[in-house]
């Protein structure tokens, strides 16, 4: 008997769905918790936006009420991802500021020797990592190498971005660097 894979995946969430109603589970506070949010959904202002963890530029539909982001998810009419999205792409509502209460919102610092983190502001986190680039950069720039020829560049001080940049953000930053002398420059874009 040859059974094909929609065939087989058919069968496979009939009976996954038996043996759990079967089980006793109820669905019931999924179903409010869905219900809830399509009422929310109504209220709010759809804004279509690019995923920003990679290249590929999965398109996606955010729903916003009150300044907050309460939704997102794939774009179904965008021509790239038709609404679906990868890993990456569908934990982007953990990115909206408020919705993890995981995700850190202050810089923290941890000084040369210590073994606690401090925080610090924006404002004076900013001029001690120029200070420390600029001292790092002055130590250790070459204008020449050692066979002579012009190179000007700093081999003390590499880069790795961040795959949450979009692509006119990552020129920008690998623009910034190159000016910098620095050679040891990565991305961690994934598709």
């Amino acid at each position: 008997m040859l059974v094909t894979r929609r065939e087989f995946l058919k069968t496979s969430a009939v009976t996954a769905g038996v043996a759990i109603t079967g089980m006793g589970f109820v669905l019931t506070p999924v179903e409010v918790h869905a219900a809830e949010l399509r009422k929310n959904l109504q209220e709010a202002v759809r804004t279509t936006t690019i995923c920003p963890y990679c290249g590929v530029g999965c398109g996606f539909v955010v729903d916003s009420s009150g300044g907050k982001v309460i939704n997102i998810e794939g774009d179904p009419e965008h021509p790239i991802n038709e609404g679906t999205a990868c890993s990456k792409g569908s934990a982007l509502f953990q990115m909206a500021g408020g919705n993890n209460v995981n995700r850190l919102t202050t810089v923290r610092h941890r000084a040369p020797g210590a073994d606690e983190w401090t925080e610090m502001t924006w404002e004076q986190a900013i001029p001690l990592i120029a200070q420390r680039i600029k001292a790092t950069r002055d130590a250790t720039f070459e204008t020449t190498s050692a066979t002579g020829a012009t190179v000007n560049r700093t081999l003390g001080i590499g880069s790795l971005g961040s795959a949450a940049m979009d692509n006119e953000e990552c020129w920008l930053y690998q623009k910034f660097l190159r000016a910098l002398g620095m050679v040891y420059i990565e991305h961690q874009a994934r598709n």
